[in-house]
């Protein structure tokens, strides 16, 4: 059976490739082993199974973050813990997400640009840097850090076991869980 918890959202926010997904996955996995219910979203599933259509333009940006915010809000009034993973490279519309979800945990995964770039296995960077992609966060479009995130991860030097267990640290030590 599984264990009730009031429903968060854990936004995981930053460059292509800094790590978002993998570090998710893995608070994913610790706390579903603790018998809680956890759903995940990630932007490229989104993206590719929801909003195959949209660019990377700004205004498409927010039009595939705030389809993201309506799923994840509609799972946190059913009491679920969301983990969403997503560039969504703009502080005004993180801003928006915030003030509509509410219980929301902003975690900044700081990776600097050049290891992003390094471990890019779908060539995405590659593909930006020769035009063939428009507006991509880092290249050709821009990325605004969070202000005051709740969890800063520094990827390039922390282990995933250390980034993850950073976030589940928080989590318990602001009563999350």
């Amino acid at each position: 059976m599984s264990k009730k918890t009031k429903g968060f959202v854990l936004w995981f926010t930053g460059l292509p490739s800094s790590g978002k997904t993998t570090i998710s996955q893995g608070v994913c996995r610790v706390l579903r082993n603790k018998g809680l219910i956890v759903k995940h979203l990630d932007g490229d599933v989104i993206r590719r199974k929801i909003n195959k259509d949209l660019s990377f333009s700004k205004r498409d940006r927010g039009k595939n973050l705030a389809i993201a915010a309506d799923l994840a809000k509609s799972l946190i009034k059913q009491e679920n813990i969301v983990i969403a993973s997503f560039v969504s490279p703009y502080q005004d519309q993180r801003k928006r997400i915030r003030k509509k979800l509410g219980n929301f945990i902003e975690i900044f995964v700081n990776t600097p640009l050049e290891i992003c770039q390094k471990r890019d296995i779908k060539g995405l960077y590659k593909k930006a840097h020769l035009g063939q992609i428009k507006n991509f966060t880092g290249v050709s479009g821009p990325y605004e850090p969070p202000e005051r995130p709740e969890i800063e991860l520094k990827t390039a030097q922390e282990s995933v076991k250390q980034s993850v267990d950073k976030v589940i640290k928080y989590l318990l030590n602001n009563n999350y869980l």
